[in-house]
């Protein structure tokens, strides 16, 4: 599955193809098996049938498809799983989203904002909505506090607090990137590696454009960033994200491809140096094994490593074992107000709450409130399934929602009607200092001893992609098996740069993994 010499850039930007064979034949005495219905599964899936590839697509989820990217229900209102934009630098990608809902498809102006203590901060930050809102003496503050880093700066930063502390005072790293980011990933930021706030800085720039808001041109130091581009706009299905991927899902049944819901793969079972079936549970408990010449996994690379019998070796086991996620839970909730916020999310920078964004579905689409006179937002909480909070009932969870959403001056205790919770493990592959060493252990042994197994997708890869991405993966490994093609997967770049803005002579798509701000902690 790597990449080999003769290499050309094709389609997508990110994409190398390399050394494709003979791609005139259909791959039409395969049968191909595709673990897991998101958007790299389906994706991988509905280019299968493009090709006349039989394929059988399993999900654990008894109900509905699209993963992480699914729409959820309640009371009349929908809510995705964290807010999705529809954007790809990816003509191939867009085209194919057109080609699967067409008009349902709409266009949305781009609107996210910072909450910091009851007061909005635009995104990117600009300098007369931010003194107004810091006021003078926070301004004053921050100004002394970056002086006061740049007289005595912490000599060789190891941490990101140091780091960001010494470039711009620890004032406005207080304020504008400890919290969020604790709440986040989990991790204190004085053990977070500095070589990320780097990277994270380098691809983001809000703590640039925050500087040169509030700092006088006398004490910024050196030039001046140039935002070049920034995505003001993206698409969005009517009904939400997981519109897209019913709609896929229907086009699979119709092609006589239905996916199999509320069928949970408990074994992987192979031999010879091959893959030769993935034993399912179904709705019952009754197991049946699904036979296949191709598997496509979208599991977490730990999950399907463990899931396999006989087991791999115990270092390939220990690798997989290694490899971390993060977690969250969304307290979705109804309120009782036409016009809450008019942003599509915002991001809460509060130490003083829990919830680290908010989503309102409703700015997304009108579509996703069948009463125009309520509001569905959704509430995110990161964590870790061995946290407490976890495990916590739903009852205490909606009250803590309701109760910040108060406390944050969003809206009135009288205004919440009722909410419902979801709780999305594995949300987040962790780059710890430690993950490139398992994941390349992993896929050594996989490439080499499995070689029908394949791995797409955001968890199946073990890559903090954007769905573009991930559907990316999907639809290389479905040509690499229907057509004899030899497409590379892991070359689909991580980068998500042009998510958000771009620096005057540097192109999208030169971060790499950094673009993903992804962190390390230190290394001991």
């Amino acid at each position: 599955m790597g990449a080999s010499g003769g290499c050309k850039r094709v389609g997508h930007p990110e994409l190398l193809l390399c050394g494709m064979a003979d791609v005139t034949s259909p791959g039409a005495t395969k049968h191909v098996v595709v673990m897991g219905a998101g958007p790299a599964g389906l994706s991988a899936a509905y280019e299968l049938t493009r090709h006349r590839t039989p394929v059988t697509v399993v999900e654990k989820d008894p109900r509905q498809v699209g993963g992480i990217a699914r729409t959820l229900e309640f009371m009349g209102c929908r809510f995705d799983v964290g807010p999705h934009r529809f954007f790809s630098k990816s003509a191939e990608i867009e085209a194919l989203w057109t080609e699967v809902l067409g008009e349902e498809m709409r266009s949305v102006a781009r609107l996210t904002r910072i909450m910091y203590r009851g007061k909005f901060f635009d995104y990117p930050i600009k300098a007369s909505n931010a003194l107004l809102n810091l006021g003078p003496f926070e301004a004053a503050h921050c100004l002394l506090s970056y002086a006061q880093a740049r007289l005595h700066p912490v000599v060789e930063p190891k941490s990101f607090e140091d780091w960001v502390s010494n470039q711009f005072g620890h004032r406005l790293f207080e304020i504008f990137f400890k919290t969020y980011t604790e709440k986040v990933w989990g991790i204190p930021t004085s053990e977070l590696s500095a070589d990320w706030a780097g990277q994270r800085i380098r691809g983001l720039n809000l703590v640039e454009v925050i500087r040169n808001a509030v700092l006088p041109a006398a004490l910024r130091g050196g030039e001046r960033a140039i935002v070049k581009t920034l995505v003001d706009a993206f698409r969005y299905p009517r009904t939400g994200a997981g519109q897209m991927w019913e709609a896929v899902a229907s086009r699979l049944a119709a092609a006589g491809h239905p996916v199999r819901l509320g069928e949970e793969v408990v074994a992987v079972r192979h031999a010879n140096g091959r893959v030769i079936s993935v034993v399912v549970k179904d709705r019952n408990g009754a197991t049946l094994d699904v036979l296949g010449s191709e598997f496509i996994s979208t599991l977490p690379i730990r999950e399907l490593i463990a899931k396999l019998q006989p087991a791999a070796p115990s270092i390939v086991r220990a690798a997989a074992d290694g490899l971390g996620y993060r977690d969250f839970i969304t307290v979705n909730v109804v309120v009782d107000r036409a016009n809450v916020f008019p942003d599509q999310w915002i991001y809460v920078h509060d130490p003083g709450v829990k919830v680290g964004r908010i989503g309102n579905f409703k700015n997304f689409s009108a579509a996703m409130v069948d009463d125009s006179g309520l509001t569905g937002l959704g509430m995110e909480y990161f964590c870790f399934e061995k946290d407490g909070m976890w495990s916590w009932p739903d009852a205490e969870l909606l009250d803590l929602g309701r109760r910040e959403l108060v406390a944050l001056g969003i809206v009135r205790p009288e205004e919440v009607k009722a909410g419902m919770v979801y709780r999305q493990p594995k949300a987040y592959p962790v780059y710890d200092g430690a993950y490139l060493g398992h994941l390349a252990v992993v896929r050594e042994w996989v490439s080499r001893a499995l070689p029908n197994l394949w791995l797409v997708g955001r968890n199946g890869m073990h890559h903090y992609n954007n769905q573009d991405h991930s559907m990316m993966t999907g639809m290389l490994v479905a040509r690499n098996i229907a057509l004899g093609a030899n497409y590379d997967p892991w070359l689909v770049n991580t980068d998500a740069e042009y998510h958000e803005e771009e620096r005057a002579g540097e192109g999208a798509g030169g971060a790499g993994e950094a673009g993903r701000q992804v962190p390390q902690r230190i290394a001991s």
